[in-house]
């Protein structure tokens, strides 16, 4: 088995040279390999939890710095350092409830050291962490999943007690914690996996027969969820604005065509004169805030502005590791980059603008090349994520499921 130090800092690597494409693909690649890191870590008999956090958030530091305009990354490191505290929490409390357990069946007039013999791993620490969960009441997340209680761990005699059993307590709660969080890494990444079946399930409730729906760049939720609608016997038609300068919307348009549906390519700077024909305004985003805001295709932000104009309805469709707890005012957050500006201008065009009779050879033309736009709230209409439509006004209750308060700053 390789070393974890290898693999995380290979990566790195790969997010720091931008090798690793689309925001699924990083998101669910970094948590396998914290689930290599967990597994791989070894934990002590006390403060078990302190000790997969702190090796979590040391990779996940090295992840974020390496690529940090990519959100999904910092989100589902937060994802996984929120399933360690709940997991621990969740075993914390089901010794409390064999605590109570063990006072009410026992009447043999022991004292008080005798009741807790089984029970010397757990901290004062860790009960008062168990005793504020059980006030707290449960997520939106629990209730929807059902998730059954844990079962209260069982409690052997003072009589039958001894070290080799104290040992063994010790060893089965922490392969307990592990097993758990691991547990809950491997659901998070089934979700990941499956977020494009999930949105395009919805599909058929939000697009109707002999619509017209605008879309921009080239999204993988987006293509599975007009498809979705497509295979429900829905008729419509979809423009597609070209994505200028990479022209990803290019892309879209022809796996639209091979998939049998009606497709109009149209340049950007036409998104305002084409808005009056449509119904409804699809796009894929890059990352969801805590506002409710949104980080799209650069361009993103103009087609929102035509909807609004027009009271066109703006559906964004994200999975839930696209869901970031910071706001956009965060000093960690970066909202953008600039690409080269070749994909503007050949280098020999942009080198005829260098003014070489100065000496200094500074351009007199400068090229910006933005990669990503913002869309506030505001000009949202709808999100649609694996979990269902959501109103804006509602995304900071459903970002808080998500995530630990003390995690949001690594």
């Amino acid at each position: 088995m390789p070393d974890v130090q290898s693999t995380v800092l290979e990566f790195v690597n790969k997010l720091r040279k931008r090798k690793i494409e689309g925001s699924q693909a990083t998101a669910k690649c970094t948590v396998e390999l914290l689930r290599s890191v967990i597994s791989q870590q070894r934990v002590p008999h006390s403060n078990q939890a302190s000790a997969l956090i702190d090796a979590v958030k040391a990779v996940g530091e090295q992840l974020v710095a390496a690529n940090p305009v990519e959100l999904a990354v910092g989100n589902v490191v937060r994802r996984v350092l929120h399933i360690i505290r709940e997991e621990d929490l969740s075993l914390a409390t089901a010794a409390m409830a064999g605590l109570d357990l063990l006072d009410a069946s026992d009447d043999d007039g022991e004292d008080d050291n005798c009741k807790g013999v089984g029970y010397s791993a757990m901290s004062a620490a860790v009960a008062a962490a168990a005793a504020r969960s059980t006030l707290r009441p449960p997520s939106l997340q629990t209730l929807l999943e059902g998730t059954p209680e844990s079962a209260a761990v069982p409690y052997t005699s003072s009589s039958g007690a001894d070290s080799e059993s104290k040992t063994a307590d010790k060893s089965s709660i922490t392969r307990k914690l592990k097993h758990d969080v691991i547990e809950g890494v491997n659901h998070l990444i089934l979700e990941i996996s499956g977020c494009h079946e999930q949105i395009a399930e919805q599909a058929i409730e939000h697009i109707h027969q002999n619509e017209v729906i605008l879309t921009l760049g080239s999204s993988r939720t987006v293509l599975e969820f007009l498809c979705a609608a497509k295979e429900k016997k829905r008729s419509f038609r979809v423009f597609v604005a070209e994505g200028a300068p990479r022209y990803q919307g290019h892309l879209l348009a022809k796996e639209l065509v091979a998939r049998g549906l009606q497709t109009t390519v149209i340049t950007d700077s036409a998104v305002f004169a084409m808005i009056s024909r449509v119904n409804m305004v699809i796009i894929g985003a890059h990352a969801v805030m805590a506002n409710g805001g949104v980080i799209g295709p650069v361009g993103v932000n103009m087609a929102a502005l035509a909807a609004k104009k027009h009271a066109v309805p703006f559906v964004v469709l994200a999975g839930s590791h696209k869901l970031c707890p910071l706001y956009p005012h965060n000093p960690e957050v970066l909202l953008n980059e600039l690409r080269s500006p070749s994909e503007l201008l050949d280098f020999g065009e942009f080198s005829d603008c260098l003014d070489f009779g100065a000496g200094s050879g500074s351009p007199l033309l400068q090229v910006v090349n933005p990669t990503f736009d913002y869309v506030p709230p505001s000009l949202v209409s709808l999100f649609i994520t694996d979990t269902g439509g959501h109103n804006p006004s509602y995304m900071y209750r459903l970002i808080a499921d998500y995530y630990s308060a003390d995690d949001l700053v690594m």
